[in-house]
C-alpha cells in the first residue's frame, strides 16, 4: 500500500480524535517545507506536525500485518483496531463505541438498556465492578462493588479490552452467564449465575424514613434525574410538610449525565459555583453554577456515599460539601474525575474520548481522589445487645399516677415495637441509620438555615416551570 494512500484516512482520525484544526502531515503539505534530518519528534510536535519516522513505522507493521498475518483482515477492520488501540492505551475511560456500544450509550442515558446492570472498569487486566445498579440481575445475585470479574462463561477475561468484556455480559433477555468473581475477604473464586433481563434502571426513588425525616435515592444520573428530583422532594414535602432532616443516597452510583448531576446540586444549593471543568482545549473550559433559590431551604442534609459513588455522584457531594450544605457520610468515592466527550464519526460510530478533569467549587480535583466523607461510617453487619423480654417502667405499673402535665403514658408493647422498627433499620443498613441519627442531632442544635414556609402548591408550580 502507497505511504500516502495510509497517511490521508490517519490524518483524518488523528484530526478528529484531537479536538483540534486538522493535522498538516510533513510529506503531504507543499506549503510546509520537510522538517530538518536533525529536528527531534519534540520539535515536529510542537509545530503541529506529525512524526514521520513513527508513522513510517506504523505502515511497516501495518504492511506486515496485512501481508503476512495468518488469516486475511480487510483494511477498514484493521484500521478500526488500530483506532481501538490508540484509544484503548490513553486511559480507562477512553474507547472506539461501535455499533453496538453507541447505541447502548445512548440507551443508558435514558435508562433502558439490555444486560446485567452492572457498572464496571478495567484494572490490571481484569474487569472491576464500580457498583451493580438497584433491582437488576446483577445486584439481585449478590455482585458487589468491588469485585473482580476473571472469568465470563469459562472463558478469562484477562488481556480482553472494556468494551469486549461487556459485549460478553451483553445479550438476550432471558439468557444465562456465568461470573466467576474474585472479592476481597473470601479465599476462593467463585461462580455466580445470572439470567439477563432488559433493566430499566428507576434514577429517584423517596420516602418518609421517620416522622420528619425523608429518604431520597438516586442510583444513577440520566437526562431526566434532575427534573425526577424535583419532584421526588415535592412528593416528601406532601407525605411529610413538616420535614426535618433529608438523607440523600448516592452509594453505588455510577454516575452518569452531567447536565443531570448540576440540576440534582441545584435544588439544594442557593447559589454559587457547582463544578468546572479543566481540558487542554478551549471548550473544555466550563463552569456550572446554580440558579437562586434552594427548593428545601435549608433543610439539614446528610449524604451517603461508598467506593461505588464516582463521577457525577461524587460532583453532588462534593459541591454540597464544599458549600457546608450537607454533611457527607461514609467511605471514600470511587474517584472518577474526568470528563468523556461523545464524537460521532457518523451515524451508528463514536469515539468517547477523556477531554478534561472535574474540580469541586473549592478547586479539589475529584481524579483518583474521590470525595472523602466528614464522618466515615463503614458498611457493617450489627446486632443490638438488648436483654430478653419487655422493659418495665412506671408506665406499666398499675395504680401508677398519670403524668402531672397531661403526657400520654406509652406502655412497654409501643415502646417494643418502635425500638423493633429502629432495630430493623440499624441491622439493615447502619449507614442510613447512622445519618438519620445525625440528622436529628443536627435538628436539636438548629445547626440549619431558618425554613420559611412554602406550599407545596408552590412547589408544584416550580416543578411545572421546568417541565
Amino acid at each position: 500500500m502507497p505511504l500516502t494512500s495510509l497517511f490521508r484516512p490517519l490524518a483524518l482520525m488523528i484530526a478528529v480524535a484531537s479536538l483540534t484544526s486538522p493535522v498538516a502531515l510533513a510529506d503531504e503539505a507543499p506549503a510546509v517545507p520537510p522538517a530538518p534530518e536533525a529536528s527531534s519528534a519534540a520539535d515536529s510536535e510542537a509545530q503541529g506536525l506529525l512524526p514521520l519516522d513513527d508513522l513510517r513505522t506504523f505502515t511497516k507493521v501495518y504492511e506486515h500485518i496485512r501481508q503476512g498475518y495468518v488469516e486475511k483482515v480487510e483494511d477498514s477492520t484493521l484500521l478500526e483496531y488500530a483506532i481501538k488501540g490508540m484509544l484503548s492505551e490513553l486511559d480507562p475511560h477512553s474507547a472506539y463505541l461501535g455499533a453496538s456500544s453507541f447505541g447502548d450509550l445512548q440507551m443508558n442515558t435514558t435508562g433502558e438498556f439490555g444486560g446485567l446492570g452492572i457498572e464496571v472498569g478495567l484494572e490490571n487486566g481484569y474487569v472491576r465492578v464500580i457498583s451493580p445498579i438497584d433491582d437488576t440481575p446483577a445486584a439481585k445475585a449478590g455482585v458487589q462493588a468491588g469485585d473482580l470479574i476473571i472469568k465470563l462463561d469459562e472463558k478469562p477475561v484477562k488481556g480482553m479490552n472494556l468494551n469486549d468484556a461487556v459485549d460478553l455480559m451483553r445479550g438476550p433477555k432471558g439468557s444465562k452467564i456465568t461470573l466467576t468473581i474474585v472479592r476481597e475477604g473470601v479465599e476462593q473464586p467463585f461462580d455466580l449465575e445470572l439470567t439477563r433481563d432488559t433493566i430499566t434502571v428507576q434514577s429517584v426513588r423517596s420516602k418518609i424514613i421517620e416522622e420528619g425525616y425523608g429518604y431520597l435515592r438516586i442510583a444513577q444520573f440520566q437526562v431526566n434525574t434532575g427534573k425526577d428530583t424535583v419532584k421526588a422532594i415535592q412528593k416528601l414535602e406532601k407525605e411529610d410538610p413538616d420535614l426535618k432532616g433529608l438523607i440523600l443516597d448516592l452509594r453505588n452510583n455510577p454516575g452518569g449525565v452531567l447536565q443531570a448531576s448540576v440540576e440534582v446540586a441545584d435544588a439544594f444549593l442557593e447559589d454559587g459555583l457547582i463544578v468546572y471543568t479543566e481540558g487542554r482545549v478551549s471548550n473544555a473550559d466550563l463552569q456550572y453554577k446554580a440558579k437562586p433559590g434552594d427548593l428545601t431551604h435549608g433543610l439539614p442534609i446528610v449524604v451517603l456515599i461508598n467506593d461505588g459513588s464516582a463521577s457525577a455522584s461524587e460532583i453532588v457531594a462534593g459541591a454540597l460539601q464544599d458549600h457546608r450544605r450537607a454533611v457527607i457520610l461514609g467511605t471514600q468515592s470511587f474517584g472518577k474525575g474526568s470528563v468523556q466527550t461523545v464524537i460521532p464519526l457518523g451515524e451508528d460510530r463514536a469515539i468517547k474520548l477523556t477531554t478534561a478533569l472535574y474540580f469541586t467549587p473549592n478547586g479539589r480535583s475529584i481524579q483518583a481522589q474521590g470525595i472523602i466523607p466528614d464522618i466515615e461510617v463503614d458498611r457493617a453487619q450489627v446486632t443490638a445487645l438488648r436483654s430478653g423480654g419487655l422493659h418495665v417502667t412506671e408506665a406499666d405499673l398499675q395504680g401508677r399516677l398519670d403524668n402531672a402535665n397531661g403526657g400520654k403514658a406509652q406502655d412497654s408493647k409501643s415502646r417494643a415495637d418502635a425500638q423493633r422498627k429502629k432495630d430493623d433499620l440499624f441491622a439493615e443498613d447502619n449507614q442510613v441509620f447512622e445519618a438519620l441519627n445525625l440528622l436529628k442531632g443536627l435538628n436539636l442544635f438548629g445547626n440549619h438555615l431558618p425554613r420559611p414556609a412554602k406550599t407545596v402548591a408552590a412547589l408544584e408550580d416550580t416543578v411545572a416551570e421546568e417541565d
